[in-house]
């Protein structure tokens, strides 16, 4: 017997129906509207979070520059920014997952926005690169946070429904990370000319003075005001955004809602943890190879290829936007196909074109197709893991928590090792190399992940999930009725 999100919900309207007629069958459908209501105002709040997400993480490429510029160091000597930030996103993932599992979940996702929030705010007011180092880690950890809850709070709603919801909160991150470059160059023109700069003299002056008086101080209003209205739009935004996240923390919260959640919880693999490291590596590999390709695909085409900066620049966005579009379409995607289906499909697609990247390597014409290719097979591939992972074995905090942790680790370990090693073999295309073999991995994991995820439970394990789904089950149409 197996207890999904609609079974359990189903069972309980049973139960419910045969206790209450009449009046409380009105009221029942009632709550049913109301229910559904603040599932979906939930999802839209979500989806435009993950949008905020996505605009404030890629905001700092553009404007990298400007911040390097604000604490008076060389592009090339900020490195640690990025570290910093990956750090933070570990962290908050480990501690949003355990959190999530303890505290009520719409809180926790707020606190994360002001503290995203306040971190934006104050970033473009660092003088030091500590101080912005610090920042970075702030709206790391509330990413980390956001990340973490984000997709199980998307599963809790929606259940073995929740594919094409996964597909589009991870869209919402890619459209925000797509729209932030030409938001901060066309909107706002940051790094524009010191000539622009002398209109706002007078009131950054008198700003400044309200900061501190001192040369080397720590905050200070930056002489590119372009720059403090970049992050402070997108902090408003932010701010603006936690507001409809506490919203549904002083609702009442439905008791249907929550016991249906807490039956889903009965569903476990025969081996759960096994099954959480394999999806770890997965995403090690996955996530590694999608950062190192996006990250390095510019210098390879100038330097093992021979293409102008322009093309090069264009060859980049291709990969990012093929990866946007196609996650985009994968929405609609996941309503016809299963998401074990969809993640074949895109580790084929990763495989093929990453194998003639490798055997073409030094051809332009293979490099546009095969990238354009690369990018689309790589978009669904994280949303379509996640959805997967739940058919099998009901997602927590925790267990989101650390399979997000290896995508983390691979975002930070494969992009680095592959730049050390392409600066000591600068005649081989390591890159190329760096994709195909996590492609391989990729491939050969996921027989592996499903065929232990299929493994049947043994009696005393199917035993135990069952009693335990029925008493919840049994438990909580006592609640609703007492309720009522």
């Amino acid at each position: 017997m197996e207890f999904r999100g609609s079974g359990a919900t189903a069972v309980e309207q049973h139960l419910l129906q045969s206790e209450t007629p009449g009046k409380n069958g009105l009221q029942a459908t009632s709550s049913d509207q109301v229910g559904r209501t603040l599932r979906w105002f939930t999802t839209v709040v979500l989806n435009a979070a993950f949008l905020g997400m996505g605009v404030s993480a890629a905001v700092l490429g553009p404007t990298f520059p400007d911040l390097a510029r604000n604490v008076n160091r060389n592009i090339s000597s900020l490195s640690e920014i990025f570290v910093g930030r990956a750090l933070g996103y570990l962290g908050g993932s480990v501690v949003g997952g355990v959190l999530f599992d303890c505290m009520n979940h719409f809180l926790l996702l707020g606190l994360s926005h002001l503290l995203t929030a306040a971190g934006l705010y104050l970033t473009p007011f660092c003088k030091t690169a500590a101080l912005l180092t610090a920042m970075m880690s702030i709206t790391g950890v509330s990413f980390g946070v956001l990340d973490t809850g984000g997709n199980v709070l998307i599963l809790d709603l929606w259940g073995d429904k929740g594919a094409p919801h996964i597909q589009a909160l991870h869209f919402s991150f890619a459209l925000g990370a797509f729209l932030a470059p030409l938001l901060a160059k066309l909107a706002w023109g940051t790094t524009a000319s010191a000539q622009n700069h002398t209109e706002p003299q007078l009131d950054r002056s008198a700003l400044n003075r309200s900061f501190e008086a001192a040369s080397d101080s720590v905050l200070a209003v930056p002489d590119d005001m372009n720059l403090l209205w970049a992050y402070a739009s997108i902090g408003t935004y932010v701010l603006v955004l936690s507001v409809f996240l506490f919203a549904p923390f002083f609702k009442k919260r439905s008791k249907q809602k929550k016991s249906a959640a807490s039956a889903q919880g009965a569903r476990r693999a025969k081996y759960h943890r096994a099954l959480l490291c394999l999806l770890f590596l997965f995403f090690f590999f996955y996530v590694g190879a999608e950062v190192t390709y996006g990250s390095y695909v510019f210098s390879f085409a100038t330097t093992h290829v021979g293409m102008e900066e322009s093309e090069a620049a264009g060859l980049n966005s291709i990969f990012w936007g093929t990866f946007a579009a196609c996650r985009g379409l994968a929405i609609f995607f996941a309503t016809l196909l299963q998401p074990g289906t969809m993640m074949v499909l895109c580790n084929i697609g990763s495989l093929a074109s990453s194998f003639f990247l490798v055997l073409f390597d030094k051809s332009p014409l293979c490099l546009w197709i095969a990238s354009s290719v690369y990018g689309a097979s790589m978009a669904a591939t994280f949303p379509s893991g996640i959805s997967w992972i739940e058919q099998y074995t009901t997602l927590t905090g925790k267990s989101a928590a650390f399979i997000l942790v290896g995508a983390a680790l691979g975002l930070m370990a494969t992009p680095a090792l592959s730049g050390i090693l392409q600066g000591h073999y600068p005649d081989l295309p390591v890159i190329l190399y760096m994709c195909l073999g996590s492609a391989v991995l990729t491939t050969v994991l996921f027989p592996v992940m499903y065929k232990v995820a299929t493994l049947p439970l043994d009696r005393k394990q199917e035993k135990s999930i069952n009693s335990e789904g029925q008493k919840i089950l049994l438990s909580s149409s006592r609640l609703i009725k007492e309720a009522k």
